[in-house]
């Protein structure tokens, strides 16, 4: 047993006076309800890089028109695929509007078909009067009509040509009119559409930002979408590691929040080609495998590899933890003892002993020893 052991065992025996003689007894009568034997092994030396998990992408989700809001049909947490209805903003002034601009539109076709209406008659008056001033022309060379028979006829025919040119402008004006008509109308069908708001992409609602009654208008934020699929943790590695990390590669990340605290494998996705000046870090981004209860905004620890180490591994049920206090009952002959130890991390399912036990040593397992 070394130093730290001892004064661990002390210091614990001095705060719980009453555990004392229980644990000076635990040997006797000790029955485990299985054996394992400490695993001395090699394990890799890891250098913690502590960050954040993070979604893929997220989305704000945001209202293109000004609208008070009527209905919120999601709440952080709930999941949404693409086109799912989101938000519903109030669409009556929207209608309105649609339809006093459907109403002129119909106003501008109306007049497009008068003015088209214009035209062709102006058109049939054009032909007749050219068609009758070429005539008194040739009629007036034959020396069968006067000059100023010609000359009313060349009159009527130029009227009628003045004519059909307003009369074209007059289409012209109107067909854009119709056309600006219809565009507007259609604007405004749009945004009567923008008063639903639904999901661009699927995902995972993250926050919501607003309540029925609540105001909404373009670049206010609504709601906040994770999407993407996995996620991945943003982790500073100091400029000294950063050569030990590449791209590609699988590295062990523990997320300290889950239950079973079995450290996760992920891959290298994005290293940043700049350190931060400050913390003379890289930010480094990991993909993570999908795991219940995992999500944005946890913390996280990226175990970079510096090389090996020895370590001594026991399973997590020979491992019995009193206040603070951790023991393993090992065997000695025909009897068993406690051992006061001090463990780290989890290790496939194992805990590792950092001080303690050498290795080698017989440790009883009982079901109130996993934790």
């Amino acid at each position: 047993m070394n130093i730290l052991s001892i004064v661990l065992a002390v210091s614990a025996l001095a705060a719980c006076g009453q555990d004392a003689p229980v644990a000076a007894k635990r040997g006797a009568g000790y029955e485990p309800s299985a054996t394992a034997v400490a695993e001395r092994t090699v394990l890799p030396r890891l250098f913690d890089a502590v960050g954040t998990v993070q979604a893929k992408t997220d989305i704000r989700v945001e209202a293109q028109v000004t609208g008070r809001v009527l209905e919120i049909l999601v709440r952080p947490g709930d999941r949404v695929a693409k086109g799912d209805k989101l938000v519903i903003l109030d669409s009556r002034a929207s209608k309105t509007r649609l339809e006093r601009l459907k109403q002129a539109r119909s106003s501008a076709r109306s007049m497009t078909a008068q003015a088209r209406d214009a035209l062709a008659a102006a058109k049939a008056a054009y032909a007749k009067s050219e068609s009758t001033y070429r005539r008194m022309n040739q009629l007036f060379e034959q020396k069968v009509v006067t000059a100023e028979e010609v000359e009313k006829a060349e009159s009527t025919y130029l009227q009628a040509k003045a004519a059909l040119s307003r009369a074209e402008q007059g289409v012209a004006g109107a067909e854009a009119q119709a056309r600006e008509a219809g565009k507007v109308v259609q604007e405004a069908d749009i945004d009567l559409g923008y008063t639903t708001i639904t999901a661009q992409e699927s995902g995972e609602v993250a926050k919501r930002l607003v309540e029925p009654g609540d105001l909404a208008f373009p670049n206010k934020e609504l709601l906040t979408l994770h999407t993407g699929g996995s996620l991945h943790l943003e982790a500073m590695v100091r400029e000294a590691l950063i050569g030990r990390v590449k791209l590609g590669d699988s590295l062990s990340v523990d997320i300290s929040a889950l239950a079973d605290r079995e450290p996760l494998t992920g891959v290298v996705q994005e290293i940043e080609p700049l350190a931060d000046p400050m913390t003379r870090s890289f930010l480094v981004k990991v993909r993570l495998p999908e795991r219940p209860g995992l999500y944005p905004g946890m913390f996280g620890r990226l175990l970079v590899p510096l090389g090996e180490r020895e370590t001594v591994l026991v399973p997590k049920a020979a491992v019995h933890r009193v206040g603070q206090l951790e023991t393993v009952m090992i065997q000695s002959g025909e009897a068993w003892h406690p051992v006061y130890v001090r463990t780290g991390a989890a290790v496939n399912g194992k805990i590792e002993i950092l001080s303690g036990l050498s290795g080698g040593e017989t440790v009883g397992l009982t079901p109130e020893g996993v934790r």
